[in-house]
Formats: C-alpha cells, sequence, structure tokens
C-alpha cells in the first residue's frame, strides 16, 4: 500500500567559506540559521514537518520561493536525507523533479533509455519494451542513436520527459507541471501527465499555479520559511495564500 508519512522531520544544509566572525555573528541571528554539533552553520531548510499521505490523496506543496517545497520533493524522493525526524515513503516512486537528471550526454538515447532500465531493476525483454515505448514518445527518429550531446534543447526535453514518464509509478512526485516543446508535443504531454496522475496511489506536486493545483488536487500544504502554515482542503488553504499575498 502506497504511504508518505512524516514526524517531525527536520533538514539542514551547511554553509561552507565562512569564516569572518562578523559575518557568522549577523548570519545567527536568522531564526533558520544555526550551529550543529560539528560548530558548523546550517540552515533549517526543513523544520518539524508532520503530516500523512494517503492512498487517493493528490496533495500540493504551495508557498512562495525558498518556502521549501522543491526541497520537501527532493526529501521524499530520497535526494536528501533527513537531520531528525522520520519519514516513511511505501511504494514504487516516481520523481519528475529534474526530468533531465541522470542523463549521460556521451551516450545515444537508446543508451540512455537502457541504461534507465536496468537501473530500475527491468529485465532485458522489458527494457527492449520501454526502449520501443520512449522512441514512439519522443519521436526522435535517427537522432535517438546518436549522442545527446548533440540534441537541441528541444529533443533533450522530448526524450528526457518520455523517459521520466515512461513508467507508472505508486508514489509520483513532480515539481510544477511539465509541458514543453511545440504544441503537438505538449498535447501528448499533458495527456500522459493525465494518465500518470490517474494512475498513481498519491500525488505531490509542487507548483506556483493555483489553476493546476483546483484541477488535480484534493488537498494543499502551504509551506513558508521550512514550515508547515496550513494542510487541508485546496480552497481552504489557498485562500489564506491569497489572502496573506
Amino acid at each position: 500500500m502506497a504511504l508518505i508519512e512524516a514526524k517531525g522531520l527536520c533538514l539542514d544544509f551547511p554553509y561552507y567559506h565562512l569564516g569572518a566572525r562578523s559575518l557568522k555573528k549577523r548570519l545567527l541571528g536568522n531564526a533558520r540559521l544555526h550551529t550543529d554539533p560539528s560548530n558548523r552553520i546550517v540552515v533549517t531548510a526543513l523544520r518539524n514537518l508532520s503530516f500523512r499521505i494517503g492512498v487517493g490523496e493528490r496533495v500540493a506543496l504551495v508557498g512562495p520561493n525558498g518556502a521549501g517545497k522543491t526541497t520537501l520533493l527532493r526529501t521524499l524522493a530520497g535526494v536528501y536525507e533527513p537531520v531528525a525526524g522520520s519519514l516513511t515513503v511505501q511504494g514504487q516512486v516516481g520523481a519528475l523533479i529534474d526530468v533531465a537528471a541522470g542523463i549521460d550526454g556521451e551516450a545515444t538515447g537508446r543508451e540512455n533509455v537502457m541504461l534507465r532500465g536496468l537501473y530500475r531493476g527491468l529485465s532485458e525483454s522489458e527494457c527492449a519494451r520501454l526502449i520501443e515505448e520512449v522512441a514512439e514518445f519522443a519521436g526522435l527518429g535517427e537522432f535517438f542513436d546518436v549522442p545527446i550531446r548533440t540534441y537541441s534543447a528541444g529533443m533533450g526535453i522530448r526524450l528526457s520527459f518520455a523517459m521520466a514518464t515512461a513508467m507508472q509509478p505508486q508514489v509520483l512526485l513532480m515539481d510544477e507541471w511539465f509541458l514543453a516543446g511545440d504544441a503537438a508535443f505538449m498535447q501528448k504531454a499533458e495527456e500522459r501527465l493525465a494518465q500518470l496522475v490517474g494512475g498513481a496511489d498519491i500525488l505531490v506536486v509542487a507548483t506556483h499555479d493555483f489553476s493546476v493545483v483546483r484541477r488535480w488536487c484534493n488537498r494543499a500544504i502551504r509551506l513558508e520559511g521550512g514550515v508547515i502554515l496550513a494542510d487541508g482542503p485546496v480552497e481552504e488553504v489557498l485562500e489564506g495564500l491569497e489572502a496573506a499575498a
């Protein structure tokens, strides 16, 4: 069963190259900055977050830039490790946080898809089916078999998006709403995303677009300064956010 549960979740990032004593003193006046047990200056990116997300929930992470939305997504995806509290994520995770992450520019499109499949533990026959699906969706033709470093930006987006969305996860994590390319590809991309959202047990999306929140989500978590200010029905949370703007 898919599940996300955080209890007192905290995440710090260390600041390096802060040698000036006066600068340290000034920075430590910020509520999010402190020293850790190793006497390093760290910024608290996420502070004491507690929430539970179950099957059927479509959760939007909302708030201003620097609120901690993408940081929380990356923590749920396993990119960052909490320094305190606990985090449980059950179910196969699909993260659309940076669709180009893990791409080898020296390898061909075909080789990159094969490597992605092997990393996910697919068999040779399953990798072959994955390659066929990605090649058809990306529509790169003969460029599928040339090094990615030769691709245009649009071609790279096509391949990255096709790879990132080829397998249906139980827990879908998304940073903003990925739509890029020409009109025909944008329509295909939106249709693919709708299928992923519909097939996922849990969706967590970080976005500034309230139309996306209202269309796809049934719950919103408002973050600011790395803490949760509100957690509840979409309209209730968005009204509070709009009133504070």
